[in-house]
This record gives C-alpha cells, sequence and structure tokens, in this order.
C-alpha cells in the first residue's frame, strides 16, 4: 500500500467523518425546528379559532405588525425582543380598545391605522439606528432553523400558560363572542374576556415571530382555523382540530423546506394552505359546522 493510498484512503475517512458530522448538526436543527413549531401550533389553534368567530383576521395582522416596532424598540433601549414586542403589542391592544369605545371610527378603520401604523414607524426607527446591522427579512419571515433549547423552552412554557388561561376562560370567551349582551347578562364579563383575549394573543405574537416571523403569523393562526372548521362539528372539536392541523402543517412544510431547499417559514405556510384546500375537496359527507356565532360551513 503506497503512501498517496494511504493518504486518499485517511481523507476519504475524513470526509465521511465530517459529512456525518454535518448530518448530526442538521438532525439537530431539524429536530428544535419541529419542536418549536409543533409547541407553536399546539397554542395558535384554539386562539385562532377564536379569530376566525370573531371575524378579527384583521386584529391578528395589527398584531404582528406592531412586532416589528417591538422589534426596533429593543434595539434602541437594548432590552429583550421578546418582552418588547409583548409590551408594544399589549399598548396596541388597549389602544384600540380605548378608541372602540371612544366610537370614533370604525373598528376595521382603526386596525388598518394602528397596523400600518405600528409597522411604518418600526421600519423609520431601524432605518434611523444606522449603527445596528438587522436582517429584516429573518424578522418579517421568520428562521425556525435558528431556535435555541431556550426558545423551545419558551414556547412550550407560554404555550401551555396560554393554553391554561384559554382553558380557564373558554366559556366566557365562546359567550362574549355569541353575544356580548347575554355574557353580561350571565356574569360572564365580556370586556374582560376581551381584554383577556388580546393579551393572549400578544404573548403569542411574541412567541411566533422569530419562528415564522411577522408576516406570516396571522396565516399560522387562521388557515389551520379554517381548515378545521370545515372537519368539526362543535367549537371544542375545532380547536383540537386546528392544533392538530397546524401541527401537520410544521412538520409537512419543514420536511419540505428540508428537501426542496426552500425557505422554512413560507414552506410551513404552503403546507397549511394545501390542507385547507385539501379540506374544500368533496371527500365524501362534509361535516356541517355551526360557529359559537351562529353561522354555517
Amino acid at each position: 500500500m503506497t503512501i498517496n493510498t494511504i493518504t486518499i484512503m485517511r481523507t476519504g475517512m475524513a470526509s465521511q467523518r465530517e459529512r456525518r458530522g454535518r448530518r448530526i448538526m442538521l438532525d439537530d436543527f431539524f429536530v428544535r425546528a419541529l419542536l418549536a413549531g409543533i409547541g407553536l401550533a399546539l397554542t395558535t389553534g384554539p386562539l385562532g379559532c377564536l379569530v376566525v368567530w370573531r371575524r378579527m383576521a384583521y386584529f391578528g395582522d395589527t398584531m404582528a405588525h406592531s412586532a416589528l416596532l417591538g422589534v426596533a424598540l429593543s434595539l434602541f433601549f437594548q432590552i429583550n425582543l421578546l418582552v418588547s414586542v409583548f409590551v408594544v403589542a399589549v399598548a396596541v391592544s388597549l389602544l384600540l380598545l380605548l378608541l372602540q369605545k371612544r366610537q370614533a371610527l370604525s373598528a376595521d378603520s382603526l386596525l388598518g391605522i394602528l397596523s400600518h401604523s405600528t409597522l411604518a414607524i418600526g421600519l423609520v426607527l431601524v432605518a434611523f439606528m444606522t449603527w445596528v446591522r438587522i436582517d429584516l427579512i429573518a424578522f418579517l419571515f421568520g428562521d425556525i432553523l435558528a431556535v435555541t433549547p431556550a426558545d423551545i423552552a419558551f414556547i412550550w412554557i407560554g404555550g401551555a400558560v396560554v393554553l391554561g388561561f384559554v382553558v380557564y376562560l373558554w366559556r366566557s370567551l365562546i359567550a362574549s363572542t355569541v353575544s356580548p349582551d347575554l355574557a353580561e347578562a350571565e356574569g360572564l364579563k365580556p370586556e374582560r374576556a376581551q381584554l383577556a383575549f388580546m393579551l393572549l394573543m400578544a404573548l403569542v405574537i411574541a412567541i411566533a415571530m422569530k419562528i415564522v416571523g411577522i408576516m406570516l403569523i396571522t396565516a399560522l393562526l387562521i388557515i389551520p382555523a379554517a381548515t378545521a372548521r370545515r372537519l368539526s362539528s362543535s367549537p371544542e372539536a375545532m380547536a383540537v382540530t386546528a392544533s392538530l392541523v397546524g401541527a401537520l402543517a410544521v412538520v409537512l412544510g419543514l420536511f419540505g423546506s428540508l428537501y426542496q431547499d426552500t425557505p422554512s417559514g413560507p414552506s410551513i405556510v404552503v403546507a397549511a394552505l394545501a390542507l385547507f384546500v385539501i379540506s374544500l375537496l368533496p371527500l365524501g359527507s362534509r361535516i356541517i359546522h355551526r360557529s359559537p356565532a351562529g353561522d354555517q360551513t
């Protein structure tokens, strides 16, 4: 065996070890992305149902757009990113409630103003901070493959807190969705339920921003819930189904991103859209679901 042969064999073995090491690293990233995405999907399912029932999809957009303002403020004041996004989302929610009580403008007009204003202010602040290098694409469309074990713990713990409050407030949330006046007559305090719902949405926006990004958060809230609406016979079943559909979209989207080399966040949303389209197909008898608001699907 010549020296050149031995060198080639050692080089080949080193290359195999290097490829194996890269594969293990990729698997590690991929498993973390799966855990993070599934944890988020389980959380957004019930909240997405409430958004669909209340016809508040534009509210979800407003909360998501305000996240960029939270990003800008966190960089300017050098505070924790998730805390800043949560505080800004809460502030926008409270401002919306205050303006709605004054009845100066319709709800959709207020949402439009707040949505585009917070997004524009965030972009202008980022532009002024010339000393900061920021990857806007990552914030706008997410980077789920970059989540850390600490991010996963935050997602699952935060998600458990959100789901716990949703279960605790479920009756009040459903009653205020059907009829705020009836909920008030039954002593369920619909205004408190509305405020709690907005605070939970703010927390979910803060959790979801790093995974699917600012522009895609609303899609992950709405599309699985819309899919589940066609497959469920009760509000509770729809909430559970929405979580499962969202988790399946995460798995399909991440595997599609892995094999097709596409962006992970948008791939998850595309997978959710594909599941929604499949739910539209006449594959047997369709379940007729009456939402808490009384409309049929």
